[in-house]
């Protein structure tokens, strides 16, 4: 099987001297984390979600708004992309491995396509339950933590997102997305002398994603892909008896598809 069977062709993308707020309001608009950026119709770089809320959150960046940052100012250019003719089993020896989890699909230059996880899913077929895959050791936060400090965890632990919790009950989801979209609202809200300390005074409740899809680790590895691609989400939260007892991402379903 290669790329080009299954590489999404209809591609959202910005030039290199679009606005960050452009970025920004097509990431919220399409409900999407990454974005290839071009220049003069060449593939230039990526942005990502993760990058935005790190400078939009930097101190040397606060007396920016949004819309005076341009795309190129949070372009990652060091992006490994892939040809349409790459077999698709070499794409899944990196799964799980740092860097973007959005490969450009490039020939002679130009972007003709992009491979993301959610285009692997429909490759997961295993019946096995979650159970076998879960990550058990789940980092997450409350209601009146402050963003600041999720933002912190997610940073050190390396992750994406966190549940949210009240009561020891899941009642949403936190990640570098709606972070990244609450700075950009506060910068454009607030003077320079006032973010820092609206910035420190963003809870938690002000910016999760709720309710958040959830499921059981009964569920079998394909229903929870299927899942996962018709709610276009990248992690699903496992609960059992009310309790959150585990996590599972695309990258955690991706590493069971045998080709």
């Amino acid at each position: 099987m290669k790329v080009k069977e299954i590489m999404t062709t209809k591609i959202i993308s910005v030039d290199k001297d679009d606005s960050l707020k452009r970025v920004l309001d097509l990431m919220k608009k399409h409900d999407i984390t990454k974005i290839p950026v071009l220049e003069e119709k060449k593939f230039f770089g990526l942005v990502t979600d993760n990058v935005i809320a790190h400078k939009l959150g930097s101190i040397r960046k606060r007396n920016v708004t949004a819309s005076r940052l341009h795309a190129s100012s949070v372009t990652e250019k060091d992006v490994h992309v892939i040809s349409p003719e790459e077999e698709v089993k070499n794409i899944l020896k990196s799964v799980g491995e740092p860097g973007p989890t959005l490969l450009p699909v490039v020939e002679k230059e130009k972007l003709i396509g992009v491979v993301t996880k959610a285009d692997l899913l429909p490759l997961v077929t295993s019946k096995n339950q979650l159970y076998s895959i879960m990550q058990k050791k789940v980092h997450a936060v409350s209601l009146d933590d402050r963003v600041i400090h999720a933002r912190r965890i997610m940073i050190t632990e390396n992750i994406a997102r966190l549940p949210v919790l009240e009561e020891k009950k899941l009642v949403g989801i936190i990640s570098d997305i709606e972070i990244a979209l609450a700075f950009a609202s506060l910068k454009k809200s607030f003077s320079l002398g006032k973010q820092k300390h609206h910035l420190d005074e963003l809870f938690v409740k002000d910016v999760m994603r709720s309710p958040v899809v959830w499921t059981e680790p009964s569920m079998s590895i394909f229903n929870a892909a299927q899942l996962m691609l018709n709610q276009n989400i990248g992690a699903l939260p496992l609960v059992e008896n009310d309790k959150l007892v585990g996590l599972v991402t695309r990258t955690d379903l991706l590493k069971t598809i045998v080709l």
